[in-house]
């Protein structure tokens, strides 16, 4: 019996299981990654590297060039993305009562839409964004249409994005919520995520039991944690478990 064989039956007899997943998941559905060589990390933007651009620091600085490098290298391909199989497996295995919950580090709400009830995003979301004046909420559409600087259109305040940026906490609630549905899981699954970002990558330490399995495209990608580690894309590996 081979791992993918042997992964199908731990997830048979649980109904308890809990997803954990990053920019991995969304690759896929067309949205670029971070760290890949090809990610949004690969190179500097107007002389600046792009996790100082991704701060809240730079934001409140330069927010016109903030929001140009985001709508190229982010915010139009969140808008086109569409679910993938590994997100529809996910929505289905909720929808039969095994799993509890999905952490995401995700911004795209691409889980939602697939049909997941239970999503916890750690970093926020883009369809959540709100003026830093009067706190009115905006799309993501309403995003990627403004030209420069995204402003209120009733105070002209700018529009912070709905994703936590460098620099800014990630909700305490969101962040307890997300250890207590780990913590008390049967299996964990993670994928598409590097777990090179913290706090959220510390997570995986709360988890108790020894169903713990790990998707990664990387074939080298080993974990001393994981039971099993699955080798390919999420959303092609979830769909076939």
């Amino acid at each position: 019996m081979d791992d993918l064989e042997k992964v199908r039956n731990i997830i048979g007899y649980s109904n308890n299981i809990v997803f954990f997943g990053g920019a991995g998941m969304s690759t896929e559905s067309g949205i670029p990654d971070f760290r890949s060589s090809n990610g949004i990390y690969s190179e500097e933007y107007d002389n600046y590297p792009p996790e100082y651009i991704l701060s809240n620091t730079f934001f409140k600085a330069h927010p016109d060039i903030f929001y140009k490098f985001f709508r190229e290298k982010s915010l139009g391909y969140m808008l086109d993305a569409e679910p993938n199989k590994g997100h529809e497996w996910l929505a289905e295995m909720e929808k039969k009562g095994k799993l509890k919950a999905v952490i995401t580090q995700n911004i795209d709400g691409l889980h939602q839409r697939a049909g997941s009830k239970k999503v916890l995003e750690l970093h926020g979301s883009m369809h959540e964004n709100y003026c830093m004046d009067c706190h009115k909420i905006f799309s993501l559409d309403y995003l990627v249409e403004s030209e420069e600087i995204a402003r209120c259109d009733e105070c002209g305040g700018i529009i912070h994005p709905g994703a936590v940026l460098f620099e800014e906490p990630l909700d305490t609630k969101t962040m307890n919520e997300a250890i207590c549905y780990i913590s008390h899981c049967d299996v964990l699954i993670i994928a598409g995520t590097s777990l090179n970002v913290f706090p959220a990558a510390g997570l995986i330490d709360y988890y108790q039991g020894d169903n713990l399995i790990l998707i990664d495209k990387n074939p080298n990608v080993t974990s001393s944690r994981a039971r099993f580690v699955l080798h390919g894309k999420a959303g092609e590996i979830l769909s076939q478990l």
